[in-house]
């Protein structure tokens, strides 16, 4: 890999914090090996303190699951500002949200997030989440711009001047779908080739195989059917060294670590204590 000389993600800063990162472009970047694939983690927990604690370790984004955690907008925004905020700029959110509805996704992107998409399953769906990700008729885009979100002439600057803040926000946050049925497989070619602002693929292992009646299983090693397109993945084991390099050869991005299953190995930690301190 020839990765250009990389700092973290805040060599992709927007012009304040309040707004998104240039997330769209650090993915790009990864895809084709500028910089090495982003690592990330899961907040599966409506918890800002933990998000607050976890933001200064530096990982290059963070996956706040809006879609399978009980939050209201406020927590999903003050986490969304914790990460960034509290990382000084160090960490992409990305806020899964809860479907496809059109305010719901506004709140993710007023935060200043990216966001991921879940059940993405035909060229249709696509298209309608791509017209409430953009600004602007241009993007075919029903997105309500959002007045007072920005402070003007303080935190509304333009990162492209000569195109506008609002285009150049369509520019910044990147869209990522899920695809988590086999009817969504089969699409997927068509989503990418008719849907070309979609930033990357997430397949949902777990969810495709529930829908096809097939025995649990977290982990996936199959490409997304469009070897151009970015493409990312959860570690379900932790790899190191050549390992964890096979493993990431073809990703743009990455989730190695995660919350919920830190907090799960209390569990371990409770039985081995149990069984030293037991009276024998």
């Amino acid at each position: 890999m020839n990765h250009r000389k990389f700092g973290d993600m805040r060599d992709y800063m927007g012009p304040s914090l309040f707004q998104p990162h240039r997330a769209r472009q650090a993915i790009r970047d990864a895809h084709d090996k500028k910089i090495p694939p982003l690592i990330g983690y899961y907040a599966g927990l409506a918890a800002i303190p933990i998000t607050r604690w976890i933001a200064p370790m530096g990982f290059d984004y963070v996956w706040i699951d809006w879609e399978r955690s009980a939050m209201n907008i406020e927590t999903m925004t003050t986490m969304v500002h914790e990460a960034a905020f509290m990382s000084n700029g160090r960490t992409i959110p990305f806020v899964r949200v809860p479907g496809h509805d059109e305010s719901t996704i506004a709140y993710a992107l007023d935060a200043g997030a990216s966001i991921v998409v879940p059940h993405v399953d035909t060229v249709e769906q696509a298209k309608h989440v791509i017209s409430a990700v953009k600004f602007g008729q241009k993007h075919q885009g029903i997105r309500s711009a959002p007045p007072f979100r920005y402070v003007h002439h303080l935190t509304d600057t333009a990162l492209q001047p000569e195109r506008g803040l609002w285009e150049s926000l369509n520019s910044q946050s990147a869209l990522m779908i899920q695809i988590e049925t086999l009817h969504g497989i089969r699409n997927l070619d068509a989503i990418l080739s008719e849907v070309p602002d979609i930033d990357a693929v997430w397949l949902g292992s777990l969810d495709t195989r529930v829908s096809m009646g097939l025995p649990r299983a977290m982990g996936f090693k199959e490409r997304s059917p469009n070897g151009w397109r970015p493409w990312s993945s959860s570690m379900q084991r932790f790899a190191t060294g050549e390992e964890l390099r096979k493993i990431t050869a073809n990703m743009a991005m990455c989730m190695i670590t995660a919350d919920t299953t830190k907090l799960a190995e209390m569990v371990g930690e409770l039985a081995a204590a149990k069984e030293t301190l037991a009276i024998r």
